[in-house]
């Protein structure tokens, strides 16, 4: 499909705008003095636990018991991110530690 030179205009316009709105609606909905919205500080408290449970259970939902190959790397490598996060407290150092950890287990040990 060819786009005529107006479709094209027209097309970079809405994205631009929405682009825009997309960056400015959080400052104007949000700017209303030196504290944050009660929404905003509840939602910041409550949301990254969350998220946190949501990445484990897509991590670990084809999860099989059958083999020790099914089930040892993930779980290994979720005690070690644990555990290098409560060590150091450090976010990319637990994740790539348990990553590296898990690529190790599950294309060289457990290959």
């Amino acid at each position: 499909m060819t786009l005529t030179t107006g479709q094209a205009l027209a097309s970079i316009a809405v994205m631009a705008v929405v682009t825009f709105l997309t960056r400015a609606l959080p400052f104007l909905l949000f700017d209303r003095g030196d504290h944050p919205p009660k929404l905003v500080l509840y939602l910041g408290r409550v949301l990254p636990p969350a998220i946190i449970a949501m990445l484990i259970v897509y991590c670990l939902r084809g999860m099989t018991f059958s083999a020790p190959a099914g089930w040892v790397p993930s779980v290994l490598a979720g005690v070690t991110a644990v555990l290098l996060h409560l060590w150091k407290g450090n976010d990319l150092l637990s994740i790539f530690g348990a990553t590296g950890l898990y690529m190790v287990l599950v294309q060289a040990v457990f290959a």
